[in-house]
């Protein structure tokens, strides 16, 4: 909480980054988050009953998966595994904590769908927190875009160690210059208001709108990616103030964190704890926790989450794959906006995913992925990679079919061959 006087300075942030954020860790753990949208069984274009979902779910808390289970302020559920030792314990995690969220979820004649956004209609917010209201009211100061992002959207983050201090560059490095080529091989939301966009991921283009100063990827051409974190968080704008536990005070007026630590505010100068809360109201395509977060794969079905994270632990944990990716992905640096766009049509961003996905599929058998994950994998390079497609190019491909948006745009797992 605010103190009355300044009691933070730059030397204490930059500690907190370099001790908290850039931890060494290089132990192989791999994490997935899933989020995925809650619809109607039998129309999907109706939202799902929150409260009938939620206590629905609490009966199947703790998963005996280790997953922890929460909710996004628009409903969304979100199964996110405990870092596990590798790729196949960290989907075999997910997946059975999953089925058994589907079969709770199921049981109140909703489902879940895995798509990144929702094609139908902006959602409202359904989960009432102090919290998600002053992020609402800061977003809406800006435009509706950080509305529909907490509220319509879906994201899967796969969560790779950090290195040690020796790697933490190249993997720092690797993350934003890979990131492009995961936006386009996995975009999945090229649907919004009931009709295409004009881009294959239109939750990427969301994202990337909202604030630039908290969803715009950090400076990446350095040696010293701690130092480079440390400047974009205090250059990014404060979303709220913490006066207790209970009271979010939106900013409505520019407020960068540095100028907030060095000027102060009328309710008060920010205290360690308050850069900390700071960190995690921003929200880049890769952040940085003790461990990497990559945050701009939209969210997939079964089983194309478990190639997405597997493709992602692959050219992170595999050093032949790794340096394969940081090659091909070099002349892609920076094309977030063609990839959200185009995904593999983009004839450059289609020759890197092929590259990264061969390299992946090289290298998972020697991290002990298990079948089923490196079948998914290979089946997604298949139907989507080798072909310059990605998820929503079939999705598109129905809604032209049909002259309409179909009941259900997104039935990948029915169809996957």
């Amino acid at each position: 909480m605010p103190s009355p006087r300044r009691r933070l300075r730059a030397a204490d942030a930059e500690h907190f980054v370099r001790e908290q954020c850039f931890a060494p860790a290089q132990q192989g753990l791999v994490g997935i988050e899933l989020e995925q949208l809650t619809v109607a069984a039998g129309d999907s274009a109706t939202c799902a009953d929150h409260a009938r979902v939620r206590a629905a779910v609490a009966t199947v808390s703790p998963l005996t998966g280790g997953s922890r289970l929460t909710f996004e302020p628009g409903g969304q559920v979100e199964v996110s595994s405990a870092p596990l030792h590798g790729i196949a314990a960290a989907c075999a995690a997910l997946a059975g904590d999953l089925a058994t969220v589907s079969e709770a979820v199921a049981g109140t004649g909703a489902r879940l769908l895995g798509t990144g956004l929702d094609p139908w209609q902006d959602r409202r917010r359904v989960v009432d927190e102090p919290r998600y209201r002053a992020m609402e009211a800061y977003f809406g100061a800006h435009g509706d875009e950080g509305a529909r992002m907490m509220c319509s959207t879906a994201a899967l983050q796969v969560n790779v160690d950090i290195g040690e201090v020796s790697a933490q560059a190249r993997r720092w490095r690797l993350s934003h210059t890979l990131g492009p080529t995961l936006v386009a091989s996995f975009a999945n939301s090229p649907l919004a208001r009931g009709a295409p966009t004009g881009r294959r991921s239109e939750r990427a283009a969301i994202c990337a709108a909202l604030d630039p100063s908290r969803s715009g990827p950090a400076e990446t051409g350095t040696a010293d990616p701690a130092g480079a974190w440390l400047e974009y968080a205090l250059a990014a704008q404060v979303m709220l103030i913490r006066t207790c536990a209970e009271r979010f005070h939106p900013m409505e007026t520019p407020l960068p964190f540095g100028r907030w630590m060095e000027e102060g505010h009328e309710l008060g100068f920010p205290v360690l704890d308050d850069f900390a809360y700071h960190l995690g109201t921003l929200f880049p395509p890769v952040r940085p926790r003790g461990w990497l977060e990559l945050r701009m794969i939209d969210s997939l079905p079964e089983p194309w989450w478990r190639a997405a994270a597997a493709v992602v632990t692959a050219l992170f944990d595999d050093d032949e794959a790794a340096d394969e990716a940081a090659r091909v992905t070099a002349a892609t640096t920076g094309l977030w906006g063609d990839a959200a766009r185009h995904g593999l049509s983009h004839p450059g961003l289609a020759l890197a995913a092929a590259a990264c996905f061969q390299a992946a599929l090289g290298a998972l058998p020697r991290l002990g992925a298990d079948d089923a994950t490196i079948s998914a994998v290979g089946a997604f390079f298949d139907r989507f990679v080798a072909r310059g497609r990605c998820p929503a190019d079939d999705v598109l491909d129905g809604w032209r079919r049909h002259g309409r948006l179909l009941p259900d745009p997104l039935p990948l797992e029915s169809s996957w061959t």
